[in-house]
C-alpha cells in the first residue's frame, strides 16, 4: 500500500477539532507502522487486523484508519470486511470517544457515495431496540449516537429510515439533530427539508439548544444545504438572536 494517494490528499479541509494536533493535515509514523502490519506476509489477515487496530487503539491516528481502508478496500487482496466491521462496532461501542474512527466514517466513508451506504448499514443497523439487556442497551446507544453525530454527508434516503426510528429513542435526539445539523451544513451534505422539519419536530430538546431555531428556520423556508443557499443561514441566525 505504500505510495498510493492517502485518504483526502487535500489536507486543510478534512482537519476538525476532534482530530486537531493528531495528525489530520500530515501523515505520522503511525501510517507508516500500520501499512506494515496490515502488509505482514507472515501474519493472516484476522491478525494483520488485530495488528492494526491495535496500533489505532495505541495512537488514535486518523491515518491508520486510512491504511485499514485502503486494506479492506484493496481491489486485488482486501482484507475481510466482516472482520473490519466488527472491530470498529465494537470501538463505537466503546465508554471513550473513539476519535480517528468517528473521524474516518465521517470524512472518508460517509463522504464516497460508493462506501456510504455500506458503510452506515455495518456501523449502525437497526439493533438499538434489540438490545437483550441495559449494558448492551447502553453501549448499541453509544455506537448510535456517535454514527448518527457524523451522518450528515451520507445521501437522505440512505438515512432516513435510520434517522425516523432515531427519533423514536430519546436518548438519541442529541445525536439525531447534530446529523441533522450536519446534514444541512456539511460540505456534501443531503437532506429533505420538510422531511428534515418533521423530524426536527420530534426532538425533545431544549429551547435554548445552540443553533436549533436557525435549523428549524431554513428547514421551513425550503434549504437544502448550506453552501446552496449561503445567506440562509446568517439571516436565520441573526433573526434567532434578535431581542
Amino acid at each position: 500500500m505504500a505510495g498510493r494517494a492517502r485518504c483526502h490528499p487535500d489536507g486543510g479541509r478534512v482537519a476538525r477539532p476532534a482530530v486537531a494536533g493528531r495528525g489530520a493535515d500530515t501523515e505520522p509514523g503511525g501510517a507508516a507502522w500500520a501499512d506494515e502490519a496490515l502488509s505482514d506476509s507472515r501474519l493472516d489477515a484476522p491478525a494483520r487486523l488485530r495488528l492494526a487496530f491495535g496500533l489505532l487503539d495505541l495512537l488514535d491516528d486518523y491515518w491508520v484508519t486510512c491504511e485499514l481502508r485502503f486494506a479492506v478496500r484493496d481491489e486485488r487482496h482486501p482484507l475481510r470486511a466482516d472482520l473490519f466491521w466488527d472491530a470498529c462496532r465494537r470501538r463505537l461501542e466503546a465508554p471513550e470517544e473513539p476519535e480517528a474512527p468517528v473521524y474516518s466514517l465521517w470524512v472518508d466513508w460517509f463522504e464516497d457515495r460508493a462506501t456510504a451506504g455500506e458503510a452506515f448499514a455495518e456501523v449502525l443497523g437497526d439493533v438499538v431496540e434489540s438490545a437483550p439487556d441495559r449494558t448492551a442497551r447502553d453501549a448499541l446507544l453509544r455506537r448510535a449516537g456517535r454514527v448518527l453525530g457524523v451522518s450528515g454527508p451520507l445521501p437522505w434516503p440512505v438515512k432516513h429510515a435510520a434517522y425516523r426510528a432515531a427519533a423514536t429513542v430519546p436518548q438519541l435526539h442529541p445525536a439525531l439533530f447534530r446529523g441533522l445539523l450536519g446534514s444541512y451544513h456539511d460540505l456534501y451534505g443531503d437532506l429533505e427539508p420538510r422531511a428534515a422539519l418533521a423530524l426536527l419536530d420530534q426532538l425533545d430538546l431544549p429551547a435554548a439548544t445552540e443553533h436549533l431555531a436557525p435549523l428549524r428556520a431554513v428547514l421551513t423556508a425550503g434549504h437544502q444545504n448550506h453552501y446552496r443557499a449561503p445567506d440562509a443561514w446568517p439571516r436565520a441566525l441573526a433573526a434567532s438572536q434578535a431581542p
